[in-house]
């Protein structure tokens, strides 16, 4: 898995202790929802089952596969389906 320094950095702080490599990997490969930011990063979210259902936003650089954030979004609700 490609990352960020900052994404290194930010790893290390008590509230993202807890997010594992293949949650990670798993949101980036099964996203539930996909957005674009203006400058170009791509923002991912899908449900941790594992981590009690939260939902995972993953924060990759424009090329789609190098992480540069991730973290549990309190805000993000699913989808109704």
């Amino acid at each position: 898995m490609k990352t960020t320094q900052y994404f290194e950095f930010r790893r290390r702080l008590s509230d993202r202790a807890e997010i594992q490599d293949g949650w990670i990997e798993q949101v980036v490969r099964s996203p539930e929802k996909t957005e674009t930011q203006s400058d170009g990063r791509i923002r991912v979210w899908a449900k941790i089952e594992q981590a009690g259902g939260r939902y995972l936003r993953v924060v990759l650089l424009d090329d789609g596969e190098t992480v540069h954030n991730a973290f549990f979004d309190r805000n993000f609700q699913g989808y109704a389906r």
